[in-house]
This record gives C-alpha cells, sequence and structure tokens, in this order.
C-alpha cells in the first residue's frame, strides 16, 4: 500500500484542519491593540484565566475567559474591541421568575449544573442551563422571558 500522500492533497488536508480548529489559545501579546484595551478594562479587578482567537462564521473574534468574584466571566470581542457577547456564570435564583420556571419544566428530572446568562448589546438576552442526566449533559437556552430558543 503507498503511504505517501501527493502534496496537494496534504495542503488541502491541513487547510481543512486549520479551518475546523475555531478557536486556538493566544497570549496577551498576540491581541490587536484595541482588542488588549477591551480586556484591560473588562478584565479590572477579575483574574483573566485564558484568551482565545476564534473564527465562527468565517469571522474572527477575541475571547477572554475571566473569574470574577469566584464566577466565570466570558467575554467576546470583535478585532476593533467591541463587546460582542458577555455570557457570565448565574445561580437560578436570580434569574427572572419565567425564564428559571421554563428551565425547570424543561430539566424534569435532570440535574441543572450550571447557569449563564448571554448578553447582548448591554441587554440580556438569554439564559444558559446545564443540564445532567442518564450519563449525558445538554443545554437549555431560554428568553428573558421564559420562552424556549435553539
Amino acid at each position: 500500500m503507498n503511504r505517501n500522500v501527493p502534496l496537494g492533497a496534504a495542503s488541502m488536508i491541513l487547510a481543512s484542519a486549520i479551518a475546523l480548529a475555531s478557536e486556538v489559545a493566544i497570549q496577551m501579546t498576540d491581541l490587536p491593540p484595541a482588542v488588549r484595551k477591551t480586556v484591560e478594562e473588562q478584565s479590572k479587578g477579575a483574574t483573566l484565566r485564558a484568551l482565545s482567537r476564534e473564527v465562527e462564521a468565517g469571522k474572527i473574534y477575541y475571547e477572554a475567559e475571566l473569574k470574577v468574584d469566584g464566577r466565570s466571566k466570558d467575554v467576546l470581542m470583535d478585532p476593533k474591541g467591541a463587546v460582542v457577547e458577555i455570557e457570565e456564570e448565574a445561580t437560578l435564583d436570580s434569574l427572572p421568575a419565567s425564564a428559571r420556571a421554563a428551565i425547570e419544566k424543561q430539566a424534569g428530572k435532570r440535574r441543572i449544573v450550571s447557569v449563564e446568562s448571554v448578553t447582548k448589546d448591554n441587554k440580556v438576552v438569554a439564559y444558559e442551563a446545564k443540564v445532567r442526566g442518564t450519563g449525558k449533559t445538554s443545554e437549555i437556552k431560554v428568553a428573558p422571558n421564559g420562552a424556549l430558543m435553539k
């Protein structure tokens, strides 16, 4: 069996692998200046846990994973440093009653492992709950009014 891969095929395989790699860990020095400034602002009073460069739907984003008062906070930014989305760890009790009730109803007998708020344009647009049951973990996403989201 011939194990030699033609150069063109190897290049295509490598390009495919790179395209699939949507998140790459980076350092503060790898950030564009505008993104670095936003990270510095967002991380005041927090612990910076990790930085990454992501490609979603063909667009480049940067994410800062923070720990604030013992809770996780992920800040997604565009290359110009604008905050696109913030996901923050929350407690079930801190959610609006309609969102909490919808998550509890969807979870049923499964255990709610964690809850996050999702903020865009300075407004909470969703709540995401990770639930575990029968060895599987899944996610429930609801709007602030409790409507189920995909």
